[in-house]
């Protein structure tokens, strides 16, 4: 189960697209396939394959949180040329829908365009945690390959112009509607607490009983995730969390 937890974090790291139609249309339309049959994601596939209708995003971003939360949340959509406010929201959490990119740089579907990751950030994370979606996605639609995207956050940490997290940063992935990967869909309903590097002995992950996870992959951003599964999906309804 550990492993779950961790390919789910992954995706949640913590936001794309090509600046340039002519670097869109120079890309493959679709993945090829790999020898076991298996879909492989080499580079980014054309820019509409990311898009979203602006109204179903909406609902999806929302889909993260209880409704008592992302009703009044500001809503981020994915637009060709970034991430752009949809709603202004005045409670200080953030939702969007992360797309592949946020996975692990060393994931296989880095690039796949199927992958949608709700999620709501609450005010400490949305003010350190969203920074990292964001120069993701600006990386992105800039056009830069995974290697140089890994290079340039890097150095945007080197240089500390990315944040560290804020003093208790944590987001809300309960949606039941998510693609976070080929392999499993969608994902346990879940919390994610988001703090500067830190050892699982700290928060008594991954011991037995203990419903604590540890994120434990090496990711270029300095943080730290902590995931824990919660027994209801956003809508009120029961989340298996086996």
């Amino acid at each position: 189960m550990n492993t779950e937890y961790r390919c789910a974090g992954a995706f949640a790291r913590g936001v794309v697209l090509w600046a340039l139609a002519g670097i869109c249309a120079a890309d493959p339309p679709a993945p090829a396939g790999s020898a076991n049959g298996a879909a492989t994601y080499e580079r980014m596939a054309h820019l509409e394959q990311y898009l979203m209708n602006r109204s179903a995003e909406m609902a999806l971003a929302r889909s993260a949180a209880p409704t008592a939360i992302s009703e009044k949340a500001t809503i981020l959509t994915l637009e060709p040329q970034g991430y752009q406010t949809a709603v202004n929201g005045t409670n200080g959490f953030t939702c969007l829908v992360e797309r592949s990119w946020m996975s692990p740089f060393d994931s296989p579907e880095f690039w796949n365009p199927k992958l949608r990751g709700p999620v709501c950030y609450n005010p400490a994370a949305s003010k350190s945690i969203l920074a990292y979606t964001l120069r993701r996605t600006k990386l992105a639609l800039a056009g830069h390959s995974r290697d140089q995207m890994l290079d340039e956050v890097r150095a945007g940490v080197a240089r500390k112009d990315l944040p560290w997290p804020e003093p208790g940063a944590m987001s809300f992935m309960m949606s039941k509607d998510g693609y976070l990967s080929d392999a499993r869909g969608h994902w346990h309903s879940h919390l994610m607490f988001h703090v500067p590097k830190a050892a699982a002995a700290s928060w008594g992950a991954n011991l037995p009983g203990s419903p604590v996870v540890l994120d434990d992959r090496e990711v270029p951003e300095p943080e730290t995730i902590f995931l824990v599964p919660v027994a209801r999906w956003s809508d009120g309804t029961a989340a298996p969390i086996k």
